[in-house]
């Protein structure tokens, strides 16, 4: 999702701090969807004041990941499948978009825009890091849409690559996950630079609605691990 916070000064290191504690415990569903809890709560597990964790808290809201009651506190915001599905079938037609005008372009430049992306995903030995993978991974698809040479269209996709992140990054979670991930790249690759612009889109549609069902999967699989573990004894 989107980080309001780039370009400003950012001097309030504590609440930077704050602020990746607590979204990496939301994506690692320590803290679960639908969970409610104050700003006390927070600074004193924390051991700060409420000043820095009220900050960090409105950098996650503006985000998209928890929403505030003025009441009763704050909630980790419920998940909405429908929601990430709608945005996944957005990302399909921008990126069909992309690699249309792609194949579309002399032979040479298309290449030449597409060398790096090439040499990674084909030509160099594959890494096995599931997080890394993640990070190449939307850099591959946001890529694509930003050599197509239109900034509206890769604004977009960049804001769409950051809301879907807290479900997307699971995809990589499994190494059958990750060989898919490379072998179909290598394929949309070689069909854009081939020219083959039926193939190539059908190919990354194909690459990302299954992705979509198995990043559900995952997803589903873990809140309820994390559910479970929740109510056991210690």
């Amino acid at each position: 999702m989107k980080d309001n916070r780039k370009g400003k000064a950012r001097p309030e290191a504590l609440a930077e701090r704050i602020y990746q504690t607590l979204k990496n415990d939301i994506f690692d569903f320590r803290l679960m969807p639908g969970d409610r809890f104050s700003e006390n709560e927070i600074a004193e597990r924390m051991s700060v004041s409420r000043t820095p964790v009220r900050q960090a808290l409105f950098w996650l809201e503006r985000e998209g990941y928890v929403e505030v009651y003025f009441r009763s506190g704050w909630q980790v915001k419920p998940f909405d499948f429908e929601y990430f599905e709608q945005l996944y079938d957005f990302r399909i037609v921008l990126e069909r978009e992309a690699v249309r005008r792609l194949c579309g372009m002399a032979a040479g430049r298309c290449a030449e825009l597409l060398a790096d992306l090439k040499r990674f995903w084909i030509e160099t030995p594959r890494l096995e890091e599931g997080e890394t993978v993640s990070r190449h991974d939307e850099d591959f698809h946001r890529s694509l849409v930003s050599a197509t040479g239109n900034g509206e269209m890769a604004r977009v996709h960049t804001e769409l690559t950051e809301k879907i992140r807290i479900i997307r990054r699971l995809d990589f979670t499994r190494e059958d996950r990750i060989d898919a991930t490379y072998s179909e790249h290598a394929r949309i690759l070689l069909a854009i630079l081939q020219h083959q612009t039926e193939e190539a889109q059908r190919i990354l549609t194909d690459h990302i609605s299954v992705s979509k069902a198995e990043v559900r999967k995952i997803t589903l699989h873990m809140l309820q691990q994390a559910r479970l573990k929740s109510v056991s004894p210690s």
